[in-house]
């Protein structure tokens, strides 16, 4: 069975969850945005054996510590889709300008596209390809379980932001509503921030895309 584990970090509460197959014990790391060590003490306490990271897009809070971490566990990196290759060129820039820790570029070890799919252990979820808030943010989603790790395209009462460069709000609303309601109303989603919900209270409640 998969299992997750999300822990804040950065000083963005940036949702980063540790993802992993219980017969193998082998995880992936979904969005390492900062405090790695953090992250890898969570590993280690869990007694996984870290295999990749996945990303869903390159903004700071989510892509930042991806090239660290990579290097320093031999790591592949796995998405974002190539869409956000101007945002991991920008990731120096980026952590300047919103004062994090240096940031370094990197180059993915394997770019996503939507049908893909992503496998840790003997564990498979689906990608699906949500721009919007970035042009190349992807989506993780794990039928399995009913759970969908979706980045910053949607959140509990809200939707990811548009007013940054190459964001797209059609965009965003059509991938919602089109990429996401379709998993199902059960499906639970980690956002990016803040708390979990499901696709079934977004649709009924949510101001930006309820009714749709």
């Amino acid at each position: 069975m998969l299992h997750y584990r999300t822990l804040p970090v950065t000083a963005f509460q940036q949702n980063s969850s540790i993802v992993w197959c219980d017969e193998t014990m082998d995880a992936a790391v979904i969005d390492p945005g900062g405090d790695l060590d953090a992250l890898v003490a969570e590993v280690q306490r869990l007694g996984l054996q870290l295999k990749a990271i996945w990303l869903t897009h390159a903004h700071i809070d989510h892509a930042g510590g991806t090239g660290e971490l990579a290097e320093r566990l031999s790591l592949p990196i796995i998405g974002p889709h190539t869409g956000d290759q101007y945002w991991i060129d920008a990731l120096p820039q980026q952590s300047a300008m919103f004062g994090f820790p240096p940031a370094r570029q990197f180059a993915p070890t394997r770019w996503l596209h939507d049908g893909d799919t992503v496998t840790i252990g003997h564990e498979t979820l689906n990608v699906r390809h949500c721009p919007g808030h970035t042009p190349g943010h992807v989506v993780f989603h794990a039928p399995q379980i009913g759970r969908a790790f979706v980045g910053d395209v949607l959140f509990a009462g809200s939707i990811g932001r548009t007013d940054f460069p190459q964001g797209n709000h059609q965009q965003l609303i059509a991938s919602i509503t089109q990429r996401l309601w379709p998993m199902g109303d059960q499906t639970v989603f980690i956002p990016g921030h803040g708390p979990e919900s499901t696709f079934g209270r977004e649709r009924r409640s949510n101001p930006y895309v309820g009714n749709t």
